[in-house]
């Protein structure tokens, strides 16, 4: 059975809860996005987890590991990430990032050793504003099966830490984040890189996919129809055919 037990991890200070299951040689580490947790990755962790070891992290402020002291900038999460990775001895992994977790994932790609990477609707050119994603995660959630009996749990930690309900350190954290363009880190980028885009994401528009894909030396871009923010979970069988193939 694959389940993949909480473990906890202090990195500078910030008290992290992981997951790690799976078999093979390859680790895959997935990050989730803003106001997320573990649970929005593991249904796709699950999928792979029969040939790779997989790795999942409630990112410092959400899900069950401690919140920052000071207001972290994005390059402090992608550091963290970095220590996170060599305490566990993971090197070159591969990496799967949505949305907030797909951009710390772009900063750590253009500085170090990754297979490769795969981003979901990440922002990457700073024009957004970053909406409330509670309301928006639990109707998401709602109407897709593989995921809908997560709904409860969702209520209870999914954007728990948006803008509305942050404490004053996590609001700091998310003015710090959304307005960095990282178009610099990603033409630093020399990984393989898979970008899957759902053709109605109202939070990164496919436009802003299609720039990301001009700016990584070799990158592809997938537009899945009729799909949302959340294209990789609600086209989870048909994302998990992709990532097999392009892994």
């Amino acid at each position: 059975m694959i389940m993949g037990e909480n473990m906890r991890i202090n990195i500078k200070s910030i008290d992290i809860n992981y997951i790690q299951y799976g078999e093979g040689n390859s680790d895959i580490v997935l990050l989730h996005g803003w106001g997320q947790n573990i649970a929005m990755m593991k249904p796709l962790g699950d999928k792979l987890a029969k040939k790779h070891r997989i790795t999942i992290i409630d990112l410092p402020g959400f899900g069950e590991s401690s919140e920052p002291q000071d207001a972290l900038t994005i390059y402090d999460y992608s550091d963290i990430l970095d220590e996170f990775l060599q305490k566990l001895k993971i090197k070159k992994p591969i990496l799967i990032g949505h949305s907030f977790g797909g951009r710390i994932s772009i900063i750590y790609a253009s500085k170090k050793e990754v297979n490769k990477l795969v981003l979901f609707g990440s922002p990457c050119i700073a024009k957004h504003t970053h909406p409330s994603l509670k309301v928006k995660t639990l109707k998401f959630l709602k109407k897709v099966p593989v995921v809908n009996k997560l709904e409860g749990f969702a209520k209870k930690h999914i954007g728990s830490r948006d803008y509305k309900n942050a404490s004053e350190t996590m609001r700091k954290i998310l003015v710090n984040t959304v307005n960095v363009d990282l178009s610099e880190c990603c033409k630093k980028i020399k990984c393989p890189t898979l970008l899957i885009w759902g053709e109605n994401d109202a939070e990164v528009s496919v436009e802003e996919a299609k720039e990301i894909e001009k700016l990584i030396n070799d990158a592809g871009l997938i537009v899945l129809p009729n799909s949302t923010h959340y294209a990789y979970l609600e086209n989870l069988n048909y994302v998990v055919n992709i990532l097999k193939n392009f892994l």
